[in-house]
């Protein structure tokens, strides 16, 4: 019967790392994240998700006659936000994977 406990216990385990990890995905979803580019002329806020929040763009970057030069600081900020947001979600999860303790799974 020593296996019936261990399925028991492994169990519980796994409700304790589900309630966990959507405890920290409810964090991610409040984080918010920044980057900007162009010196601080585009700035884009993501949430934990990777999610675009916010975008502000600074008055003297906005050329007409250069509009691919916005599209790119735009990109650039948007993109560096979404890995920012990827680098902390990671901390955040990385330890969960961990926990689990599973044969066969890396980082487990």
């Amino acid at each position: 019967m020593q296996g019936i406990g261990g399925m028991g216990n492994l169990m519980k385990q796994a409700k304790k790392l589900q309630a966990e990890l959507e405890r920290k995905q409810e964090e991610l979803a409040r984080m918010k994240v920044e980057a900007s580019s162009g010196g601080g002329m585009v700035t884009a806020t993501v949430n934990g998700r990777g999610e675009l929040l916010n975008l502000a763009i600074e008055k003297e970057v906005v050329d007409p006659d250069d509009v691919d030069m916005l599209a790119d600081l735009i990109i650039a900020a948007v993109q560096e936000a979404q890995k920012n947001a990827r680098d902390r979600s990671q901390e955040l999860l990385g330890p969960l994977a961990q926990g689990l303790n599973l044969p066969g799974i890396p980082g487990s």
